[in-house]
């Protein structure tokens, strides 16, 4: 049986959280859901599912790009495994950097999130209107960081198979 996306409307959350969390900084908290979720899929085995059935990001860069993208495919040297890696490390770094200025201030940690997930959205909306639409889907860290967990969970359901196989 093939899995439901929720593609066609989960773009709604996504804008809900940057127009509410300009006026409520607190909302940015939930910004939390949206990275830890695609990590999680994967650790329980489910690959990259929660990138193409779930994401609110993706679904609003495809359901509103498409009429103002350029279209231009996206440079092969940024699909690369090093400029992901590079990419996963700098979000990473600004975002602990952030939190550690924040200085355990709610109101701050909240607020670093939800600058961090609007500033990723317009990159990723820079790109999708130079390149397609969901140019930010090839690239983006979570996505990037799922494909290591889902492959380093596999990794460890092997080398476990291996070491049972032993005994």
């Amino acid at each position: 049986m093939k899995k439901k996306s929720h593609q066609h409307w989960s773009w709604i959350i996504l804008a809900s959280f940057v127009i509410l969390g300009y006026f409520y900084p607190v909302i940015g908290l939930l910004g939390i859901i949206c990275m830890i979720m695609p990590p999680f899929h994967a650790f329980l085995g489910r690959g990259k599912i929660h990138c193409s059935h779930y994401c609110p990001r993706g679904s609003l860069l495809g359901k509103f790009l498409k009429y103002i993208s350029l279209n231009n495919p996206l440079p092969n040297f940024m699909r690369t495994k090093g400029v992901k890696n590079i990419l996963l490390l700098l979000m990473l770094s600004l975002l602990s950097l952030s939190l550690f200025h924040s200085k355990g201030s709610i109101l701050k940690i909240s607020f670093s999130i939800y600058r961090f997930m609007t500033l990723s959205l317009l990159v990723g909306i820079t790109l999708g209107t130079i390149f397609k639409p969901r140019s930010w889907c090839q690239i983006c860290p979570m996505g990037h960081l799922s494909d290591l967990v889902d492959k380093a969970v596999k990794n460890g359901f092997q080398i476990s198979k291996k070491l049972e196989g032993t005994n």
